[in-house]
């Protein structure tokens, strides 16, 4: 109990993580993609990014938008979902 409680004093904040410039392998770990696709993307323009001197680093609003970005919304037309143990 003593260390979960320590744990949770220890972790971040929502403010702390707003003003946090991750790096691209942090950036990768938290949108599930390699630390390369992340370089090669700010590299090309291709997600939003911001520099720390000549570093790269990505804030919690670009993660976000790379996420939205790869959304996508079911066409009207598809089929929908039965569930396959009402057969």
């Amino acid at each position: 109990m003593t260390e979960l409680v320590e744990r949770l004093a220890a972790a971040p904040s929502g403010a702390e993580l707003e003003l946090t410039a991750f790096t691209p392998a942090k950036a990768a770990e938290l949108l599930g993609k390699t630390e390369n696709w992340v370089t090669e993307a700010i590299q090309d323009n291709r997600i939003p990014h911001t520099y720390v001197g000549k570093s790269p680093r990505m804030t919690a609003a670009h993660i976000r938008w790379v996420q939205a970005q790869g959304e996508r919304m079911p066409s009207k037309y598809a089929k929908p979902l039965t569930s396959k143990s009402a057969a």
